[in-house]
């Protein structure tokens, strides 16, 4: 059964230790600690036994989600789970994709039976609010999570071009306009903003036409090397 651990039952020193592994937040404790501390007060913690349902395909939902320990497994198809295409690891951020291209799941996701309990934090991304609001979360708060997507997406994007330097897509992420401004300001998050949806669905357009795992279930935010 899904266990709910509400977070302000959680010592400060247990949750920093589960987050430590999460890129983002650790670069948002970091910079600003308020920031990071209201993060973690409007999410939740979710424990997963072998085989329980995390995401299921077509669902529609306002989450983010950060495995914290653990493993899942990723499904497609049209069958209740359909075909093993990946697994997600401790460290990675899932759901992402989805918020961006406001879509629906494209895969079931599973807690691996080969993890004893897989550990979950999810973030409520309508804290996010609009791209001009700084309220309840900050222009640098914004530009951190944007940095890191589009960092990373553009380094996926290039593993795929160096395996397939002949296709078509290849040199498309390429295309994608850096931002050039003055850093820190609400034109670069437009622009970060911008390259990540456009880098985004050119990285479902690989995934789609490779088979491999769908860009909505995993974007790998926080597999991007330090």
């Amino acid at each position: 059964m899904i266990e709910t651990k509400p977070n302000h039952k959680l010592s400060k020193e247990s949750l920093d230790l589960l987050l430590s592994g999460i890129p983002f937040f650790k670069a948002l404790k970091q910079q600003d600690q308020s920031q990071y501390e209201y993060l973690v007060k409007v999410s939740r913690v979710l424990a997963y036994e072998p085989g329980e349902m995390v995401v299921q395909k077509g669902e529609q939902d306002h989450w983010l989600f950060f495995l914290l320990k653990g493993k899942l497994a990723v499904y497609v198809g049209d069958k209740e789970k359909g075909d093993l295409v990946n697994f997600i690891t401790a460290g990675e951020v899932f759901g992402d994709i989805a918020q961006l291209l406001q879509q629906s799941r494209t895969a079931t996701v599973i807690a691996d039976k080969s993890s004893r309990q897989s550990i979950v934090f999810a973030l409520d991304v309508n804290v996010f609010g609009t791209l001009s609001s700084t309220v309840p979360t900050s222009l640098q708060t914004k530009l951190i999570y944007y940095r890191n997507m589009v960092h990373n997406l553009r380094w996926k994007l290039e593993v795929y071009r160096s395996q397939h330097l002949q296709h078509p897509l290849a040199n498309k992420h390429r295309q994608v306009k850096l931002f050039t401004g003055i850093k820190d300001t609400q034109d670069e998050l437009r622009s970060l903003h911008e390259q990540a949806i456009s880098l985004a669905t050119l990285l479902t357009e690989w995934n789609e036409e490779f088979g491999n795992l769908p860009a909505e279930a995993v974007s790998g935010v926080n597999e991007m090397p330090e």
